[in-house]
C-alpha cells in the first residue's frame, strides 16, 4: 500500500489548465498521482471556483479564499504573500508530518510565520518574483497600477531575503537558479523543469502560412511585445501575422487593425489556439521578463515550426539550440524574412524531439520530488 503522502499547496485553482500559470501546476500533480503519490491539495481561490477534477488526482482537496482586501495590509509582507494568509490552511498543514511543497513565494505565508518549524518544505519558485514586478512596473500605463507593481517589487526583494535560509527551493529556470545564488549567496537552490501537458512534439513539417504571437494579452508585459512587433517589425513588412490570446484591449485591438496583413484572434479555445500554432510557420515570441520560463515558448516548440525569440525570452529554458535568436527590430525583420520560406524539417523535428526530452520529460523530473518526499 502507498505510503507517500505530500501537501501541495497552489496560488491558484489549478484546473481548467487555460492559462499559463497553471501548466505546471496541474500536470506536476497528475504526474505524481500517476506514479502513486498520495496529494494532499491546498488552493487559493479568487476568480476561479472549486473544481471536481481535481478529485480525480488528489486524496484531498481544500480551498481557501483568497482576501482581496488592502486594509490589512502590512508593509514588510508583499500583498500576494498576505492576500493568502489562513489560519485553517496552517492548522490543516500541522495535522501531520507529510512533505510539504509551497507553490510560488505566493504560498510562502505559513513558513514565514513559524507555523512549520521542523517539517520537510519545498518552494517552488515560479519567478524571481521582484523582479518580476519591476518589469510589470516598467511597462504599467495606469499611474495606480504602476505604483502598486514598484512597492510590491521593494517588498517582494526584502521578503525574498527573509525567507532565503527558510527552505530549499525548485525553479524552472537555469537562470533563476543563477540570480538567486548570486543574490543570497545560498546553494539551498536546484533546476526543476516545469511539467508539460505532453512529453512528444507534433510539429508538423513543411511551410505554414503565417507568423504568430500568442499569449495572454490582457498582461502588460505581452501587450507591451505585440505593440512592439506591430510598430517595429511588421510595420516594415508584409507577411501574415497573426496575433491570439486572451482579454486584448481596446487600444490594442486599434493598433492591429491599422495593418491590412495583420489579425487579431481573441480568447481562442484551447483546441483553436493549438491549431493556430501548428500552422504558423514562424512562433515570434519576443520578451520584456528575463525571469521564469516562458511557458507559451515550449508550447510552441512542442507544437509549431520555427520559433523566433530574444534572449530575455529563452534564457535558462534548455532550449536555447531549438529557436532562431534575434534583438533588434532589424534582426527580427531579416529572420523572418529567411524563416518564412525555410521549411521545417523531418531531421529538424527529430533533434528537436531528442533535445526537449532531455530536460521536459514528466515522469523523470516527477523522481526529483518522489526521492524528496521519500
Amino acid at each position: 500500500m502507498n505510503n507517500k503522502h505530500v501537501h501541495i499547496v497552489t496560488h491558484d485553482v489549478p484546473w481548467p489548465v487555460n492559462f499559463g500559470g497553471v501548466v505546471d501546476l496541474f500536470y506536476k500533480i497528475k504526474t505524481l498521482h500517476d506514479l502513486g503519490i498520495s496529494i494532499h491539495l491546498h488552493c487559493f481561490t479568487k476568480n476561479r471556483i472549486e473544481q471536481k477534477n481535481l478529485e480525480r488526482y488528489c486524496e484531498t482537496v481544500n480551498y481557501y479564499p483568497r482576501k482581496n482586501q488592502f486594509s490589512f495590509l502590512h508593509f514588510n509582507i508583499p500583498f500576494i504573500v498576505q492576500s493568502r494568509r489562513s489560519r485553517l490552511l496552517i492548522e490543516n498543514l500541522q495535522k501531520d508530518n507529510y512533505p510539504i511543497l509551497l507553490e510560488g513565494i505566493h504560498c510562502t505565508y505559513p513558513l514565514f510565520s513559524g507555523a512549520l518549524k521542523n517539517r520537510k518544505v519545498k518552494i517552488r519558485l515560479h519567478n524571481i518574483e521582484h523582479a518580476y514586478y519591476a518589469e510589470l512596473a516598467k511597462n504599467e500605463r495606469n499611474f495606480f497600477r504602476k505604483c502598486y507593481f514598484k512597492m510590491e517589487s521593494f517588498l517582494l526583494k526584502h521578503y525574498e531575503k527573509k525567507l532565503a535560509s527558510m527552505s530549499d527551493y525548485w525553479a524552472v529556470s537555469h537562470s533563476d537558479v543563477e540570480v538567486f545564488n548570486n543574490m543570497y549567496k545560498l546553494n539551498n537552490i536546484q533546476f526543476l523543469p516545469v511539467f508539460i501537458p505532453r512529453n512528444k512534439t507534433t510539429s508538423f513539417t513543411g511551410l505554414g502560412s503565417y507568423c504568430l504571437y500568442h499569449g495572454n494579452l490582457s498582461v502588460n508585459e505581452n501587450e507591451q511585445a505585440v505593440e512592439w512587433l506591430l510598430s517595429h517589425v511588421f510595420n516594415k513588412l508584409e507577411i501574415p501575422f497573426v496575433i491570439a490570446g486572451r482579454n486584448p484591449s481596446d487600444r490594442l485591438k486599434k493598433l492591429v487593425y491599422q495593418y491590412k496583413h495583420t489579425c487579431l484572434v481573441e480568447n481562442p479555445s484551447e483546441h483553436e489556439m493549438n491549431d493556430l500554432i501548428k500552422k504558423a510557420q514562424i512562433n515570434i515570441l519576443p520578451s520584456f521578463n528575463r525571469t521564469g520560463v516562458k511557458l507559451k515558448l515550449l508550447h510552441a516548440i512542442f507544437n509549431g515550426r520555427h520559433c523566433l525569440v530574444n534572449q530575455a525570452g529563452i534564457m535558462g529554458s534548455g532550449v536555447e539550440t531549438l529557436c532562431e535568436l534575434a534583438e533588434t527590430a532589424e534582426d527580427f525583420t531579416l529572420k523572418i524574412k529567411h524563416l518564412f520560406y525555410q521549411e521545417f524539417t523531418e531531421s529538424m523535428l527529430q533533434n528537436r524531439t531528442k533535445t526537449l526530452m532531455d530536460t521536459y520529460d514528466n515522469q523523470k523530473n516527477a523522481q526529483t520530488i518522489i526521492l524528496w518526499i521519500s
